[in-house]
């Protein structure tokens, strides 16, 4: 496929910058035109990295076509646009997280559909649903939490969870709009043959996150260690041993240019896409890691309740992308911490107004 023009939705988030900027890096005569609404706070910091990086930027929301059809015509649409809690949507309206992460999906394929352009959406973990995941069985160890090894249910491994894990079930809202625009990108494939590859991500971690309690959990992690502050273990009994797996948004991007070079041959593909059992680790293990990085101690405490749709554990099973690109992490977990505590160090002045909270 000749990409000449790409269209990052999301763009001036942590993912879609990264994505964007890296991708003006590899080709130069590529134009980027980054799509945003700037929601989340922080974002706006990234609009000087786009300009650097020759990205343009163009400030609108996904969920308006209209703002869509402003970016003009592009070969390719990478689709990183996304309400991300999966808390959205408890305790409050709906509308925000089906708006944007269904209905913007909607317009995303659509732009697609007039314009020829392939697409690769970024998905999630979190539409495996998580009464399924709640459901296994776990042995708790001194740090983290495992499965237990004497139960077989399709899609565990000790590699982790793959595309073969059930999908019926209960997974939150952000998981299921998730799920329902992967099911609107595979029929929009099969009808108006759009080119499109999906990628369901773990944990993203890495520089210019702005991390929260409900998203971003690594660089929130790390934030506090460098800038004070207290932390809390939630749920699952209030003993930080539930696992992630993380991905740094570097190696997300390399699966990207991958993708980007090959989209016939990815094309209908559903991946899952993080950082494997070797890059996992539970709360307490990252805290462990961000004392031992930082010289520091803070005050971390239990709050033994379970929020709502809470996972004790997830990793991903990458071997399907793995077997199908070649594509695997590169980078490991002590690497990618330590990037993070540099990145907080270094641009301490602009970034304790935003992760200092």
């Amino acid at each position: 496929m000749d990409v000449k023009r790409i269209l990052v939705t999301g763009g001036a988030g942590f993912v879609g910058t990264r994505l964007a900027v890296g991708l003006r890096e590899w080709r130069s005569g590529l134009r980027v035109v980054a799509l945003d609404n700037l929601r989340r706070r922080g974002s706006e910091l990234n609009l000087a990295r786009l300009r650097a990086a020759g990205v343009d930027f163009v400030h609108g929301d996904i969920r308006c076509a209209e703002d869509l059809e402003a970016t003009g015509v592009a070969d390719l649409i990478l689709e990183c646009s996304a309400e991300p809690s999966v808390l959205a949507g408890y305790g409050e309206s709906p509308g925000y997280v089906v708006n944007t992460n269904l209905m913007g999906t909607v317009n995303a394929l659509e732009h697609a559909r007039r314009h020829g352009a392939g697409i690769i959406f970024l998905s999630t973990s979190r539409v495996y649903p998580y009464d399924a995941l709640r459901a296994l069985r776990y042995v708790e160890k001194e740090e983290r939490l495992e499965p237990a090894s004497d139960q077989h249910v399709p899609g565990l491994s000790e590699h982790g969870i793959s595309e073969d894990f059930q999908l019926p079930g209960i997974r939150s809202l952000y998981g299921a709009t998730k799920l329902c625009a992967e099911l609107l990108i595979a029929e929009y494939a099969d009808m108006y043959g759009v080119p499109a590859v999906i990628n369901r991500c773990g944990v993203i971690t890495g520089p210019w996150q702005m991390g929260k309690t409900d998203q971003g959990v690594i660089v929130l992690w790390m934030a506090r260690h460098v800038y004070g502050g207290a932390l809390r273990y939630i749920g699952h009994g209030g003993k930080g041993k539930q696992v992630r797996d993380m991905l740094h948004a570097d190696d997300l991007l390399r699966l990207a240019l991958y993708q980007i070079e090959r989209l016939e041959s990815c094309r209908g593909q559903c991946f899952n896409v993080g950082g494997g059992r070797e890059c996992s680790l539970s709360l307490r293990e990252l805290t462990r890691r961000c004392q031992e990085i930082t010289g520091k101690r803070i005050p971390v405490t239990g709050a033994p309740e379970d929020r709502p749709a809470d996972i004790p554990w997830y990793i991903t099973d990458h071997r399907r992308v793995t077997a199908a690109t070649g594509w695997q992490p590169e980078h490991g977990i002590q690497s990618t911490l330590e990037e993070i505590h540099r990145w907080l160090s270094e641009h301490r002045d602009i970034l304790k107004p935003f992760l200092d909270r």
